[in-house]
């Protein structure tokens, strides 16, 4: 038997995991603030992907409207 040594098991394992995570968190947001929480944790998702702190700002913002009960 021999050792690869590679940890491409353990990443797939991962990567499902946090995939999972993401799309039970994206629900409850849905479920708890509707469609305008997925449009804000969209926004503040595409906006740290892409390094742009106005996306990143405008759903932040929208989030804590949303969570303050002001939107």
């Amino acid at each position: 038997m021999t050792h690869r040594g590679g940890t491409g098991g353990t990443t797939t394992v991962i990567t499902i995991a946090v995939a999972a995570l993401a799309i039970g968190f994206e629900q409850l947001v849905q479920w708890k603030y509707g469609p305008m929480g997925i449009i804000a944790f969209l926004l503040l998702s595409l906006g740290v992907k892409t390094r742009s702190s106005a996306l990143t700002c405008i759903g932040s913002v929208i989030i804590v409207m949303l969570l303050t009960g002001r939107g």
